[in-house]
């Protein structure tokens, strides 16, 4: 406990005062008013998955949020991996602490005897037959491998092998449902590399002349030491373990990357990273091999050696040369497919075909079949069990997405042509089945695929289920969710009744069998309100338009009771993302429903309803580029005129003060915040969290940005609310987790923002959360971040004078 305390302690040297000038003191972990509490401690939404045979459903809940005790477990940082190692795991997982089972044919629940007292599984997954559940449980010094018997109910441990899962811990069950594969770590690891208190040597890195952009990166290996390791911990043993305990070794030790079995499991697809490892990127872009191995784990072909990849153009549609995107075909015994780079792998090469499909079949000893010829970048494949195809080739920068249906015969058809950026005309995504072997297939009857999406539309999202010929493509809407209701159909059960996730403002959301024909509705579970004390709060979906014309929206929350003749207009809180577009059509789309259920967000400010503040959460924050324009050319500006439109929204509706609203966000809306109070006098204060402030701290890119600082210093310059400092008079909160992993947003992003405010004169608090990275997930820090929240607008904000922002 004193440990605890001490990180504790020595994490919250805050300001006291926003008036007191650079005043460190220790208040130890603060928490808001008990209304705010109960919104965080409110137990989270469960989950549920449905086993390949479609009778049972398996409802998975989850854990409040963690204590900081453990955030402070251990946690080594290597390659752009954050994992435990005391149990080869990763670290801070989101696991499931509970799970029930629904028989859907008598919608009764069962219980499963066995399970670990303190369940902690991740990577949960039903055998091909439906009569297995296999898990991986973390306990404190090792990661295990559990099997549920699905007939008599009952969960045991499956194997004394610990498992090494510090990738997420990938399993993948055999074609017969009699064993499954996984990684382990070596039985003869022996002990970790110690480390050397005497240097061996200075670290040097060298460039002569080859152009190796990369983005600014977190936790890369920094010396000999990182890289043992590494070594030691990214080792696996490749093991086959049967339902009666037998373990089969396949092949050595190795550093996995990646291991797929094929769906006739004679051959075993592995992606092996390779020496020498990389400084200056991150993991998924070191050096590696993909190979098969056959069953007893002997090398039979050699698929791709792939270099370091660390010279790639930063551009997004940039890709490797050589063979990438390596997987087995589900619907054939064992034949490889890849895509290759018919463009150099560089988006600036001006070329007809930008990628090529490849397959190749077992045993590997012929020439590659080339399926298609793509204009784009291929995106994934999905099989059926006839032999045809649904492939996706997208190309970021335009944002278009095509998709091809080979037919059995390998003949291409366009299936579809599309902006990736219409949601209204979003076809949605098919559904897949389970074959006998474990495989997941596209699911085709009478020839035609079911298609679902969310249904984005003016008056909100309203999920459906189509059919769609493959043959003619001419779609046919089975159902499609109505108001006053929020409905979303997971799948079409063999029955042919519909599996969906049913909810209302006033409704938690719950599972349901829905009888296409009759309409009747069964319910599988029965979720109690999680926060009662906050059913008053009124939600409301508002549409409204900035000056030039393009729609926006946001998701109006007032407090309970609250009636605008009596209580006039409120303190306002705005709370946005930005986000980039291609085309101004697709910025104005709305990409909400009024119809979602009402539980009150403590991530956003939604727990300020409790406090009497209106809340416009969610508000577009649409930065558009269109033709040659880059959406950045004009993102302050664009900033501006969204903000603008968002406070003119609520005082419209009576509900917003304008002399009293506070504007925030998180990440990129941390940036978004800071850059609007240096170049507008809109706001009464500011809430910034775990943002990227300097732009040439990122000088290879950010967000969507592909430029770099050298194509358009001015561009960097201007956007970095840093470089404008002196012009923040408006009063900023600044928080951030000390152990940030996020890919910019170094903690020193903050602390050099709050320095640059405080030295030219402004009002600026910086609060550091110990132990948290880019997201917060202990309760300590996340409810001192909400008494911090609360007691900086109470301040500048609810009781703010009348007069508008200096």
């Amino acid at each position: 406990m004193k440990l605890i305390l001490r990180a504790a302690l020595l994490g919250s040297l805050i300001c006291c005062s926003p008036l007191t000038l650079a005043t460190a003191v220790d208040i130890g972990y603060q928490q808001p008013v008990k209304e705010i509490v109960d919104i965080v401690d409110a137990a989270p939404a469960p989950g549920a998955m449905l086993s390949p045979d479609g009778k049972l459903m398996l409802s998975t809940g989850f854990a409040a949020l963690p204590g900081i005790a453990d955030l402070a477990a251990p946690e080594y940082r290597l390659a752009g991996v954050r994992f435990n190692p005391a149990n080869n795991g990763p670290a801070q997982p989101r696991y499931v602490s509970s799970l029930q089972l629904i028989a859907l044919d008598s919608q009764q629940t069962q219980t499963i005897s066995g399970l670990p007292k303190n369940l902690k599984a991740v990577n949960l997954n039903f055998s091909p037959d439906s009569r297995h559940l296999a898990f991986i449980q973390l306990e404190d010094n090792e990661a295990q491998l559990w099997k549920v018997d699905l007939e008599k109910l009952r969960a045991s441990r499956w194997s004394k092998l610990s498992l090494n899962a510090i990738w997420g811990g990938s399993l993948q069950w055999s074609a017969d449902s009699k064993a499954i594969f996984a990684a382990t770590v070596p039985a003869k690891r022996g002990a970790e590399p110690a480390e050397s208190k005497v240097p061996t040597g200075p670290v040097i890195t060298e460039a002569r002349g080859r152009t190796a952009p990369a983005r600014t990166y977190q936790d890369l290996l920094k010396n000999k030491h990182d890289e043992a390791l590494f070594s030691y911990y990214f080792t696996s043993q490749l093991v086959k373990i049967g339902l009666n305990n037998k373990v089969t070794t396949l092949g050595k030790p190795q550093l996995l990357r990646g291991v797929e079995v094929s769906p006739d499991n004679n051959f075993i697809l592995v992606n092996r990273i390779e020496q020498p490892f990389s400084y200056a990127v991150p993991v998924f872009r070191f050096a590696y091999t993909t190979e098969v191995w056959d069953a007893s784990g002997k090398l039979q072909y050699q698929v791709v050696q792939q270099p370091v990849a660390d010279n790639l153009p930063i551009a997004f549609d940039a890709v490797v040369t050589g063979r990438r995107s390596v997987g087995w075909r589900p619907d054939q015994a064992a034949t490889l497919y890849w895509a290759e780079a018919a463009d150099g792998g560089d988006p600036a090469n001006k070329v007809a075909v930008r990628d090529q499909l490849f397959q190749l079949a077992a045993p590997f000893n012929a020439e590659p079949e080339k399926l298609l010829d793509l204009s784009f970048r291929f995106s994934y494949l999905l099989a059926a069990a006839d032999g045809s195809l649904l492939v996706w080739e997208r190309w970021w920068q335009d944002r278009n997405e095509k998709v091809w249906y080979l037919d059995p015969a390998k003949q291409a058809r366009l299936f579809w042509e599309r902006s990736s950026e219409d949601r209204y005309n979003d076809p949605g995504s098919p559904l897949l089945t389970t074959a006998a072997n474990g495989q997941r297939l596209l699911r085709v009857e009478d020839g035609a695929i079911y298609l679902t999406g969310v249904g984005a539309s003016p008056e909100g999202n309203r999920p459906f289920i189509d059919k769609r010929p493959l043959a003619s493509g001419e779609t046919s809407r089975l159902w499609r969710s109505e108001a006053p209701f929020y409905e979303f159909p997971y799948t079409v059960l063999p029955s042919g009744k519909l599996l969906t996730q049913r909810e209302a403002p006033d409704l938690p959301p719950d599972f349901y069998l829905r009888d296409l024909t009759s309409g009747e509705l069964t319910a599988l579970t029965k979720t109690p309100h999680p926060m009662p004390h906050t059913q008053g709060i009124s939600r409301e979906l508002i549409n409204y338009q900035r000056a030039d014309g393009i729609p926006m929206s946001a998701t109006l929350l007032l407090p309970a009771g609250y009636d605008k003749a009596r209580d006039g207009a409120l303190p306002t809180v705005i709370w946005a993302y930005p986000r980039e577009f291609r085309s101004a059509g697709a910025a104005g789309q709305v990409s909400d429903s009024p119809y979602r259920f009402n539980r009150i967000s403590y991530w956003t400010p939604q727990f300020l309803a409790t406090q009497g503040y209106a809340v416009l959460d969610n508000a577009t924050m649409p930065i558009v580029g269109e033709g040659e324009q880059e959406p950045n050319d004009t993102f302050i500006e664009q900033l501006i005129l969204n903000a603008e439109a968002a406070i003119g929204a609520g005082v419209e509706r009576g509900v917003t003060d304008p002399n009293r609203v506070a504007i925030g966000g998180h990440s990129y809306g941390a940036f978004m915040t800071a850059n609007l109070l240096a170049h507008s006098n809109l706001f009464k204060a500011g809430i910034a969290r775990s943002g990227a402030y300097n732009r040439s701290l990122t000088p290879f890119g950010f967000q969507m940005e592909q430029r770099t600082l050298w194509d358009d210093p001015e561009l960097y310059s201007r956007m970095s609310p840093f470089f404008h400092a002196e012009k923040i008079k408006t009063p900023l909160l600044l928080i951030h987790g000390t152990d940030d992993n996020n890919s910019g947003t170094f903690p020193m992003q903050s602390e050099r923002l709050y320095q640059a405010i405080k030295g030219n004169g402004g009002t600026t608090r910086l609060v550091m959360l110990p132990l948290e990275s880019h997201g917060y997930r202990a309760r300590e820090s996340v409810l001192h971040m909400l008494w911090e929240t609360t007691a900086w607008l109470d301040e500048f904000v609810k009781n703010a004078k009348a007069d508008n922002a200096e």
